[in-house]
């Protein structure tokens, strides 16, 4: 069943996700712009780390729904992270609209960016590279 809601078009039992945010939740320390951020985002990854499918979209998503920069489902740095969406989904053979479970999103982000040092390329214009490249170093050596 397909239903539209708060966070765009969804199949039934499914979040919508923006790309870039399978990388972002993989290196989610508990810092965010506020703590209302951080608590929905550890909400998000605990729906998500349950089994979740997820649909990929080119707009805001789960994730998004909780953040300060989400102005009425635009994000206030909309091409800067549309540029992140698109280079994940280059590195990761994906497309937006593909449907897939959040185990297989996570595993083909660490395998063809996280593993392949595409890190730096790919998030390059984030704010909190510095960050997740020193947890990237941590997890490569697992």
């Amino acid at each position: 069943m397909i239903r539209i809601g708060t966070e765009g078009i969804q199949m039934e039992g499914s979040m919508t996700v923006r790309p870039h945010h399978a990388l972002c939740a993989r290196f989610f320390v508990g810092k965010g712009y506020s703590e209302a951020f951080v608590q929905h985002m550890y909400a998000t990854l605990r729906a998500l780390n349950d089994g979740a499918v997820v649909t990929l979209t080119d707009g805001c998503d789960a994730i998004c729904a909780g953040c300060p920069n989400n102005r009425g489902g635009i994000c206030e740095h909309d091409e800067k992270v549309r540029a992140i969406d698109r280079r994940s989904l280059c590195e990761t053979g994906l497309a937006f609209g593909q449907t897939l479970s959040w185990r297989d999103l996570s595993a083909l982000m660490r395998e063809r960016i996280v593993l392949r040092d595409a890190l730096k390329t790919v998030c390059r214009d984030c704010e909190w590279i510095a960050l997740c490249e020193s947890r990237r170093e941590a997890e490569k050596e697992r």
